[in-house]
C-alpha cells in the first residue's frame, strides 16, 4: 500500500463516520424535495482512464420537456441541489470511492468519459494517478478558470504531488468551501463543456 492511499483511508474512513448524520440529513432531504433517487451515479474515467462509477448526492431534478428529454442543466438544478453544490455537500458519498479506490482525496476531478479523446498528451497526463474529490485546480479557481489553464494545474500536481501538499489542499478545500469560491462559469450551471484543444 502506497502512503498515499494509506493516507487515504486513514482520512476517508473516520470522515465518512463523523459526517453520517449529515449525509443522512441530506438524503432525507432530497428524497422530500426532488424525489426519486437519492444519489447521482455516473460512469467516469480514473486512473489511467479506467472506467468507475462516481458517487454524488442527486442535485437535478428529472424534469423533462414534453417529449421527453431531459430539460437542461441550468433548468433543472433545484434550490437544494444549488446549496448542495455551493456547500460541496453533494461531494460526500464520494468518500465511498476513496475507500473503495477508485478515487484518492486529492487529485485531478474525473470529468466526463467523453474528454478522454479529446485531451492532448499533455493533458492526459491527468490520469497518471488516481482523481480526487478534491484537487490543486479546485483550490486555485474551480470552475472559474478556463480549461485550459486547470488541466495545466492538474498536470502540474501530477508531477508534484506528496502527502504535504495533499494536506495543504485539503485545508485549503475547507476554506474554498466556506467562502464558496468558483462554484460555477457565468451563464452555466456548472462549467462549459470541453470540447477540445480549441478550448
Amino acid at each position: 500500500m502506497t502512503l498515499k492511499r494509506a493516507f487515504d483511508l486513514a482520512v476517508a474512513i473516520p470522515a465518512l463516520i463523523i459526517f453520517s448524520p449529515i449525509l443522512v440529513i441530506v438524503a432525507i432531504a432530497i428524497h422530500r424535495k426532488m424525489g426519486g433517487g437519492i444519489f447521482f451515479l455516473q460512469r467516469r474515467p480514473g486512473l489511467h482512464g479506467k472506467p468507475f462509477n462516481i458517487l454524488k448526492f442527486k442535485t437535478m431534478s428529472d424534469a423533462k420537456d414534453i417529449d421527453g428529454n431531459l430539460l437542461p442543466d441550468s433548468e433543472r438544478l433545484t434550490k437544494l441541489g444549488s446549496f448542495l453544490r455551493s456547500s460541496s455537500l453533494d461531494e460526500l458519498p464520494e468518500l465511498v470511492n476513496v475507500i473503495f479506490g477508485d478515487m484518492s482525496l486529492v487529485g485531478p476531478r474525473p470529468l466526463l468519459m467523453q474528454y478522454i479523446e479529446r485531451y492532448t498528451p499533455e493533458q492526459a497526463r491527468r490520469h497518471n494517478i488516481p482523481p480526487g474529490i478534491t484537487g490543486w485546480a479546485q483550490v486555485n479557481g474551480r470552475n472559474a478558470i478556463s480549461w485550459a489553464d486547470k488541466f495545466k494545474l492538474d498536470v502540474w500536481y501530477v508531477d508534484n504531488h506528496n502527502i504535504s501538499l495533499d494536506i495543504k489542499i485539503l485545508f485549503m478545500t475547507v476554506a474554498r468551501v466556506f467562502k464558496r469560491e468558483g462554484i460555477s462559469q457565468a451563464g452555466h450551471a456548472t462549467a462549459q463543456e470541453f470540447m477540445g484543444n480549441k478550448d
